[in-house]
Order: C-alpha cells, then structure tokens, then sequence
C-alpha cells in the first residue's frame, strides 16, 4: 500500500498505480479526506482507413455500485445519478468521450462522510453503452481528487486495448476508520453495469 501524503508536490499529479495497488486516502498534509471525485476519461483511438487515420465517437458510461457485506445496494449511473442515501453523485453522461485535452469525461462524486455506516465499498466501472470494444479507446484512466481543493491523489491508467466492452476500473473501500481506493482494472463485457455482475464479485 502507498501512503499517498508523502512525496508529491502540492497540486502535482497523484500516485500512479498499478494494477492490484492500493493508496490509503488520506489528505496530502495528512488527515481525513471528506469528499472525493472520481474521474474516468478516454479517448477514441485513431483507425487506419482508405483516406487516412480517422476517430469515431465513444460512449463510455461511468458506474459506481455501492455494496453492503458483498451485496449490492444501489448503483449511481447515467439513469440513476444521485444515490438513494445522496452520498454519491454522478455529473452527467458524456456521449463522445474526450478530445484529448486529457480532463475527466465523466466523473462521480463521492462525500465519504455520508456514505452509510453499512455500505463498505463502492465499486467504479466503465462501460461502452454502443457496444464498441476497448481497441477502439486510448488514454483511459480513472483519477481520485480531493473534492475540497482539486489536488489529484492518485491516478490507474489502462493500457492498451482488448476484445472486450468493459472495464471493472476501480475500488473505494473501509480502512478500519479511514477509506482505501485499490486499482483493479479488469476486463469484463457487458452494455450496462447489471451485465457486469459476475466480474465485479470476485473483487469485493
């Protein structure tokens, strides 16, 4: 595990991790986070064509399921923005991902000290709605910020692409009294985040 209070500049980029690799979360000059983002952005990769190299539009759709002992409880996504409990909050849907300015594209929000005592994870995937595989994206990653001040804690950056329609991306999960984020970036199919069941249970 990575303490990610130490060794960074302030408003420098965060941690980056690997697959498997968990950070503590845990504000920079130490103490405890209140409220994070977690922003995923992509970007379509560029296809070898007749005429040249050309892009096509991208539709990712971020999720975050929230779970209880291993059961899941409430999800936030494109349909369903706002969590039951409030807590967790997703920004909106973007339909053609990023344009390689590098931002989020789609980002949830997360107010860690409202989130119920019971819910002990909350899993954040991505999804290609129109069915598009993943060798058709480039540059997608998923980042945690402090909500507070904007400071990036950590980043997981995919790489490469892959004959599948989905990614389980990451995890937020209970530290004794504290939060964890871990990267799984695991591959999975499915349009919707129901589809993507069976792969994210292996990772509670």
């Amino acid at each position: 595990m990575v303490d990610v209070s130490k060794g960074n500049a302030p408003g420098g980029p965060g941690v980056n991790l690997t697959k498997g690799q968990a950070i503590s979360l845990e504000k920079r000059g130490g103490g405890v986070l209140t409220a994070v983002r977690m922003g995923l952005g992509w970007q379509a990769a560029p296809r070898r064509g007749l005429f040249g190299s050309r892009t096509r539009e991208i539709d990712l759709d971020a999720s975050a399921v929230l779970f209880a002992d291993k059961q899941p409880v409430d999800v936030v996504f494109f349909r369903h923005l706002v969590s039951d409990d409030g807590s967790v909050k997703h920004t909106g849907d973007n339909l053609v991902g990023g344009a390689g300015s590098g931002g989020d594209d789609e980002a949830i929000l997360v107010d860690l000290q409202r989130v119920p005592v019971h819910i002990d994870q909350i899993v954040f995937t991505v999804n290609s709605f129109t069915g598009q595989t993943f060798q058709e994206v480039q540059n997608a990653f998923c980042r945690i910020v402090d909500e507070t001040n904007g400071q990036e804690l950590a980043r997981y950056t995919l790489d490469g692409g892959g004959q599948y329609t989905a990614q389980i991306m990451a995890k937020v999960h209970r530290a004794g009294s504290g939060w964890q984020m871990t990267a799984l970036g695991n591959p999975a199919n499915g349009r919707t985040f129901q589809d993507l069941m069976p792969s994210i249970l292996p990772h509670l």
